[in-house]
């Protein structure tokens, strides 16, 4: 049984968001992640406001929602047309918005608000299960089109105030994501799969991995074993350098709150 997370500082999580809308639309091959996100949330408790790094927002510089009522962005295609029909109106917030303005000016990040910006499935697929009231406001922060992990573990780093504030913040991405795979009963990805996977809790849950050892693993995380296979393209990876970077000065060693299967594939989420 999970422990009760400690009041000290606010949770950082990073957590799958599966196979756009099919969380919510009762898919088998996201049960276990569909249960996994209902529970996880009774240990989180209701915090004030909630910062979503989402896979599936990339901006030359980094860039936050500040609009008092986002719209739904439906950031997927082919799906059934109740896909089309979900809502999650949870309200912004532009006060903390222009705070984690301040924050990235101060450490010398580009950043931009933008008020037009709506969420993505990142952040309502898996808040719609976890706080399906949207009475909690919200905010998504964009990743950067480099892709540069340093650069995500600084922005983060610049970050690491808000976890003294009630702030619940999330990396909304997939610990595995080669899209192909999924998709085909021809391709065998287990033995990738299970090595990238167990590289990635031993880096960030080993106790006796120094602090500067860790980043540096996760700086060069393409050193690991399958590291390519398993993320073809490393935006669903990055959430996690963001959240490693918040988190890295309080409590730089993560737990593991779930290490289940979506769509078959073994998929893991990290809490801090």
């Amino acid at each position: 049984m999970m422990s009760a997370i400690s009041p000290a500082l606010s949770p950082v999580l990073y957590l799958p968001h599966g196979g756009g809308p099919l969380p919510i639309l009762g898919d088998k091959g996201h049960e276990e992640m569909v249960a996994f996100l209902k529970e996880i949330v009774t240990k989180l408790g209701e915090p004030s406001a909630i910062l979503v790094i989402s896979a599936h927002w990339e901006e030359e510089q980094a860039t936050i929602t500040s609009g008092n009522n986002p719209e739904i962005i439906y950031d997927y295609y082919g799906f059934p047309a109740e896909a089309y029909t979900i809502q999650y109106a949870a309200p912004g917030n532009p006060g903390l918005a222009n705070e984690i303005y301040a924050l990235l000016m101060a450490s010398g990040i580009p950043v931009r608000l933008d008020g037009q910006r709506g969420f993505d499935h990142g952040l309502f697929v898996p808040l719609k299960l976890m706080y399906p009231k949207a009475q909690i406001p919200c905010i998504q922060l964009s990743l950067l089109k480099n892709l540069d992990s340093r650069k995500h573990i600084a922005l983060g780093k610049a970050l690491a105030s808000l976890r003294e504030k009630n702030i619940l913040i999330i990396g909304s991405g997939m610990s595995f994501h080669n899209l192909k795979t999924f998709f085909s009963s021809d391709i065998d990805s287990s033995r990738e799969n299970d090595a990238f996977d167990q590289w990635l809790i031993e880096t960030c849950t080993h106790p006796e991995i120094l602090s500067e050892a860790r980043e540096q693993r996760l700086i060069e995380w393409e050193k690991a074993p399958f590291a390519r296979f398993c993320h073809p393209r490393e935006e669903h990876l990055l959430p996690l350098h963001v959240c490693y970077g918040i988190a890295c000065a309080g409590s730089p060693i993560a737990r593991v709150v779930f290490n289940g299967r979506i769509m078959g594939k073994k998929v893991t989420s990290l809490l801090w």
